[in-house]
């Protein structure tokens, strides 16, 4: 039976150990970053060149660089550089066919010497525009023999000093800061962020106000001049039923908002007079908007800040458009968590 840790000494032992581990790799990371020098850039205008000549990006590794290639393969498909895996052992045994003449191919190599990668130089060099290297030694067949190598020195794996870790930890890190140059490069922006992640949490959140807001005759119009009492009465609509009237002025535009809850306020209050009265005296005024193409994750930033149940959409013109209510949004945060999770186990059981 395995000797379980029972003191708080043991515990926190584990946690000064994880901290310990964790700053070593950040220290490796910030060296790394001051050493970097001009084979970057020149790595990032091949990749930038390969991109205009409608390439793609290859990224190779084997065994645990493998994995990470994988992981970056993700990254620069998201950040809209076209990308693909070429595992290294496939590759030698015909995968070698979806390498184009105007692809880039990154390969990750601590060594550079490893076997599959020193046999897949070669007729990479034929077959494809650029070869880069991510590797720890300068002096390899890797770093030597690609047009473009970013080195990043020898560094102290952070288990036990064997086990493939702070170096995978800062190829991934060199990977992820191509991608963030190339973003640059072509000026990638929120909205082709959102268009690479139309599903889950992430997606919801970059996805626009108009998607997911009431329109049509789900919504709940009125005139600020009708008395509450009309307002009430032609309340009648399609749909969704939302707790909240819209009110517009002459101009169409929108002028206040009315609840459900307010007018329960005035049977409270026994303000029967208030029946007959302009529902412009006693709406909320200039309520809080937002417009049709903003981002999601803003519209539910405003409710959750101003603990509001409904959000009035509005156009260029300030006339209503739309609704956004709490109870819709709830239900779509948690189809996109369950969706993202579904994402995630067909991952794990592909894998």
């Amino acid at each position: 039976m395995p000797m379980l840790l029972p003191t708080e000494v043991d515990d926190m032992t584990q946690l000064e150990r994880a901290r310990e581990l964790l700053r070593h790799e950040a220290d490796v990371l910030r060296d790394v970053a001051e050493q970097l020098d001009e084979s970057f850039t020149l790595a990032v205008e091949r990749l930038w060149a390969c991109g205009a000549a409608d390439g793609r990006v290859g990224i190779s590794g084997v065994g645990k660089s493998a994995d990470i290639a994988q992981k970056l393969v993700g990254t620069f498909n998201s950040t809209g550089t076209r990308s693909y895996l070429l595992d290294a052992t496939r590759a030698l045994h015909g995968d070698l066919g979806m390498v184009h003449a105007n692809d880039a191919i990154v390969i990750l190599s601590n060594s550079g010497e490893s076997e599959e990668i020193v046999r897949l130089l070669k007729p990479l060099r034929r077959m494809c525009a650029s070869v880069i290297a991510i590797t720890g030694n300068k002096s390899s067949t890797l770093a030597q023999q690609s047009d473009a190598a970013v080195v990043y020195g020898s560094v102290a794996e952070s288990l036990f000093n064997l086990a493939p870790s702070t170096s995978t930890v800062v190829a991934m890190s060199i990977g992820h800061a191509m991608a963030r140059a190339l973003c640059d490069r072509r000026e990638f922006t929120h909205a082709e962020f959102a268009r690479y992640h139309p599903a889950g949490s992430l997606g919801y959140k970059l996805s626009h106000v108009e998607e997911h807001m009431r329109h049509g005759p789900e919504l709940r119009l009125a005139k600020a001049s009708d008395s509450v009492r009309e307002v009430f009465a032609q309340s009648r609509h399609q749909g969704r039923r939302t707790g909240a009237v819209m009110l517009v002025d002459e101009q169409g535009k929108l002028a206040g908002l009315y609840t459900d809850s307010d007018l329960a306020r005035l049977f409270e209050r026994r303000a029967y007079d208030c029946f007959d009265a302009p529902v412009s005296a006693v709406m909320t005024k200039s309520p809080l908007t937002i417009h049709r193409g903003a981002r999601m994750e803003d519209a539910v930033a405003l409710m959750r800040l101003h603990k509001i149940s409904e959000l009035p959409v509005i156009d260029d013109d300030g006339k209503p458009v739309g609704l956004l209510d709490v109870t819709d949004l709830i239900g779509a945060e948690v189809n996109a968590e369950q969706e993202s999770a579904m994402v995630r186990l067909a991952d794990r059981v592909s894998a």
